[in-house]
């Protein structure tokens, strides 16, 4: 048998998150592994949850049947134990991947401790969580000057085309060492690979389609069969999340019957709720609120009547973000969802002001691939690839 203690913190909550975790011996007398990392921005509650999974995973390297878990969590200690649910979206993922590695033991326990008794593990999240300056000045370092050459080659046609790169780079293979070109980003970055839903028949007529539910017609359906089958043939993508509205859905779980992954759902990734304009055309939203409408198409903080502004669509989508960076590090997700969320995924990743919501185009089951790292670098791979159509 072997003991597990594990912690984790963030500074700021969300902020720059690490975790630690120590697998003793059944006497606890000898240190057998130490794990810590830090995990660029996340909240306490995922820091802990990785901290979990980093002793249980060393504990299955070292042989371990039967474990002792002991975390000064009380939350997690809870929902491993089956006393509490699992509420939070953020937690659902890394409370499953905990539980799977359970399953591989003999025997786990989870016991609650006070936190001057799990100082071992506390001391490794928090050197983990010194490391976000080491780390910035790594990045720093490896910056290279300006007038670099950039790797592969980019052509861009934002208003209706695809910004295109190497097969190489398009891929969804996991990226490992150093990210390419000036960025000097280091590790490997969650691969976030943004597909846009099928058509339905508020598409086919060019009307905003917000928090209304259509479904895909019979060509929607077939893009998505045809995304699914290209993402089955690259692989690599280790996780499915998407909108909860229909047309997203039915796109997503395309592709998770062609990868054999499950699907889960994130609030987060509905698209912006256009209120009173939901069901219109453009030129009907504009005879209807002639001004508000003028002013709405340059004022991200402005929502539509009865509607949100695209500035919350980005607090929300940001927090989804956020999460999946913390929870898939250095994975390939697939990211089904509508417009203006994947722009914002898009927007973040480039760090460019709200302009290209409104000039960015992206077409029906398109594809666009956006990393984030851990250390806060990202970059865009792939804007509204359809060659698989």
């Amino acid at each position: 048998m072997v003991i597990v203690e594990a912690d984790g913190g963030s500074r700021g909550n969300p902020g720059p998150a690490g975790y630690g975790a120590v697998v003793w011996d059944a006497d606890r007398a000898r240190v057998l592994a130490e794990r810590k990392e830090f995990l660029g921005v996340a909240t306490n509650n995922v820091a802990e949850y990785r901290g979990l999974i980093a002793g249980l995973e060393a504990s299955a390297e070292l042989g371990a049947r039967e474990v002792a878990v002991r975390m000064d969590s009380k939350l997690v200690v809870e929902q491993m134990s089956g006393r509490w649910k699992v509420k939070h979206e953020a937690m659902i993922p890394l409370a499953d991947r905990a539980r799977r590695l359970v399953a591989g033991f003999d025997r786990v326990s989870f016991t609650w401790i006070p936190r001057k008794e799990n100082s071992h593990a506390d001391r490794l999240a928090n050197e983990a969580m010194d490391d976000a300056d080491t780390v910035a000045e790594v990045r720093s370092a490896l910056t290279a000057p300006a007038g670099t050459a950039a790797v592969g080659h980019i052509s861009a046609a934002v208003a209706g085309g695809v910004v295109e790169v190497p097969e190489a780079v398009a891929g969804t293979t996991p990226v490992t060492g150093y990210a390419p070109g000036w960025t000097g980003a280091v590790g490997r970055p969650t691969r976030l690979l943004l597909l846009r839903h099928g058509q339905t028949e508020l598409s086919v007529q060019w009307r905003y389609s917000g928090r209304g539910n259509p479904p895909l017609t019979e060509l929607g359906r077939e893009q998505a069969a045809k995304a699914a089958a290209m993402l089955a043939r690259k692989g690599g993508i280790e996780a499915i999340v998407c909108s909860p509205l229909s047309r997203a859905r039915e796109t997503a779980a395309a592709a998770g019957q062609a990868l054999g992954l499950p699907v889960r759902e994130l609030p987060g990734l509905t698209e912006t709720d256009f209120g009173a304009w939901e069901g219109m055309t453009f030129q009907e939203a504009r005879d209807h609120d002639p001004e508000l409408h003028a002013r709405w198409l340059g004022d991200p903080s402005l929502p539509a009547p009865g509607g949100e502004s695209f500035d919350q669509v980005r607090e929300r989508v940001e927090a989804v973000r956020r999460d999946l960076v913390a929870m898939y590090p250095g994975a390939n997700v697939l990211v089904v969802s509508h417009v203006t969320p994947i722009k914002t995924l898009l927007q973040l990743a480039l760090g460019v002001g709200p302009s290209l919501l409104y000039r960015l185009h992206l077409d029906l089951a398109s594809l666009s691939v956006a990393e984030f790292y851990s250390d806060g670098g990202s970059s865009v791979r792939l804007v509204n690839d359809t060659s698989y159509l």
